[in-house]
């Protein structure tokens, strides 16, 4: 068992303490992919993964074992044991917990360096802190850590954590192929094992299988219940555009959370999709309440600016963008910030945040992160169009095909002039059911810019129904395209049918001789005096309904 012993910092002090420089796993970043998984046919023993078999995907660690003080009462878990437990339990752990179990960690390999199961915990550690702080260096010292783990004790003698811990940062890079191939390579030998399947779900979710990250998730609750698989749930049926369904497990998710941190995560999910579906107040609080009770859940400190801006309260989500940008530097939070401060006509301060998006972008690729998907997004909308098309058309032939790359592909391509072409991934996009206001709007503009007008204006109305203030420069020109449309032509399309053939002219009567007379009428006959019964007279045939002419469905 690992010793406990506290990190080189405080807890609350933000970053784990860095690894002595005698630490043979402080080396340079070389992708996620430069450990090549086995073959898919290797033949494994996974009976010593202690830790694989009982850890989250997300933090693999071993179990707790209470212990008693001296006065006989169970002894109060520490940082350390806090961030093992969560890990146990499927469950994130609080960063100051996750920054002590690093310390603790660290300590402890310095004097082991062949411990492989405290290895593996340690690397999974670093892509856990890497991801939730945007601090992208750690991968590097992840993979190393990872790596020396099966070097210690291979993946095929037993380390499945450490084949566990190589997907999480293939995920946490956006090599979602890679993810892939590591999460199947584990469940081959242990399809039980529930700690596989998050990371699989992440990595089919980001290729875009929408089939197998579904299968995934069923087979995650049915191995893992409670609060871990509500939560996976609740992003599946958001995923597929079931409204309802999502919120209502997203509420339960957050009824059953007991822990800070998953509190804090049920209770941003809440807020994200209060968001989509246009409901910033209620965002708001979500994301207040989020915070509230985990200072640490930094998401929604850029959630809560992204509702603050749709309320008009501009100085407050300045502030919370920029607070968001320090804590978590993400290249999206930039863009985001970029936007609002162009949608003020703050052209300078925009540029700064662009400036500092592709600052982060180069900085993350160093690193070995993917930041081509909000990278390509920003040429698109404010740089080189045809420099997005070919940055997601090499995401496309690397099979991330999830609904994010196809909505983009689908603008990319609109924007650089082949419209024609965009709406086929565009379509794509809108086909998965995902309630999403952008998808709708970059659908509608390609259709009216294709002429196809009632399409067009379908999919933006759903955008401004759906989020009114999606984007603060998107959510105005969505509102403006949909008014140059206009209304739809009264009475609908009408009857489709042809309309009937012109009447013949009459012809005219011939003239009438001048010497020609009159006949007088016969008198009438004289009426009977038994009462008859008049029948009434036949009613005239019914005529074809008059066929108006089908209105022209493209005309706006």
């Amino acid at each position: 068992m690992a010793m406990d012993v506290m990190p080189q910092q405080g807890p609350d002090s933000g970053r784990p303490p860095e690894p002595s420089p005698q630490d043979p796993y402080v080396l340079p970043a070389e992708g996620a992919t430069a450990v090549p998984p086995p073959p898919p046919t290797l033949r494994t023993t996974l009976r010593r993964a202690a830790f694989g078999a009982v850890a989250a995907g997300v933090l693999l660690a071993g179990a707790l074992v209470a212990v008693d003080d001296e006065d006989g009462r169970p002894k109060e878990p520490g940082p350390v044991e806090r961030a093992e437990a969560a890990a146990t339990a499927g469950a994130p752990a609080s960063l100051s917990d996750l920054t002590a179990l690093i310390g603790d960690r660290q300590k402890w390999v310095e004097s082991h360096p062949k411990d492989a199961p405290s290895l593996a915990t340690l690397g999974t550690a670093y892509v856990e802190w890497a991801r939730r702080s945007a601090d992208t260096a750690y991968y590097a010292r992840a993979e190393q850590a990872l790596k020396r783990s099966l070097e210690a004790q291979p993946g095929e003698r037993g380390n499945g954590a450490a084949w566990l811990g190589l997907a999480a940062l293939a995920n946490a890079r956006h090599d979602f192929l890679a993810a892939k191939r590591w999460g199947e390579t584990v469940k081959k030998q242990q399809p039980k094992a529930w700690n596989v399947y998050p990371v699989l779900i992440d990595a089919y979710t980001g290729l875009g299988d929408r089939k197998a990250a579904t299968a995934a998730t069923e087979t995650f609750g049915e191995l893992r219940k409670g609060v871990p698989a509500l939560a996976r749930t609740a992003d599946l049926y958001r995923g597929n555009g079931w409204r309802e369904d999502a919120l209502a497990t997203a509420r339960e998710t957050a009824d059953r959370a007991t822990q800070p941190a998953e509190k804090a995560e049920a209770l941003h999910r809440l807020g994200e999709l209060a968001w989509e579906r246009g409901e910033p107040e209620e965002a708001v609080a979500q994301f207040d309440a989020a915070l509230r009770t985990d200072s640490g859940q930094l998401t929604s400190l850029a959630g809560r600016a992204r509702a603050l801006a749709a309320l008009d309260r501009t100085d407050e989500a300045l502030a919370a963008y920029q607070s968001a940008l320090e804590k978590l530097p993400r290249p999206q939070y930039a863009l985001e910030l970029g936007e609002l401060y162009e949608s003020l006509g703050l052209d300078g301060d925009a540029r700064t945040q662009y400036a500092k998006l592709r600052e982060m972008v180069a900085a993350a690729k160093k690193d070995g992160v993917d930041e081509s998907l909000v990278l390509a997004r920003f040429e698109a909308d404010h740089g080189d169009p045809e420099a997005a098309v070919e940055l997601l058309r090499a995401q496309w032939r690397g099979q991330h095909r999830s609904a994010a790359v196809a909505d983009a592909l689908g603008w990319a391509l609109h924007r650089a002039g082949e419209s024609e072409e965009g709406l086929e991934y565009a379509q794509l996009a809108a086909d998965t059911g995902v309630r999403n206001a952008s998808y709708a709007y970059h659908l509608g503009v390609i259709q009216r810019e294709l002429a196809d007008y009632g399409p067009a204006r379908r999919n933006l109305e759903q955008a401004v129904r759906t989020n009114p203030a999606f984007s603060p420069l998107a959510a105005p020109l969505a509102q403006e395209a949909l008014d140059a449309l206009g209304e739809p032509p009264p009475g609908g399309p009408g009857d489709m049918q042809p309309p009937p053939p012109p009447s013949p002219e009459p012809e005219p009567e011939p003239a009438k001789k001048p010497e020609q007379e009159k006949k007088p009428e016969a008198p009438a006959p004289a009426p009977s005096r038994t009462a008859a019964v008049k029948s009434p007279s036949p009613s005239p045939s019914p005529s074809a309904p008059s066929s108006a002419s089908p209105s022209a469905s493209k005309s706006p």
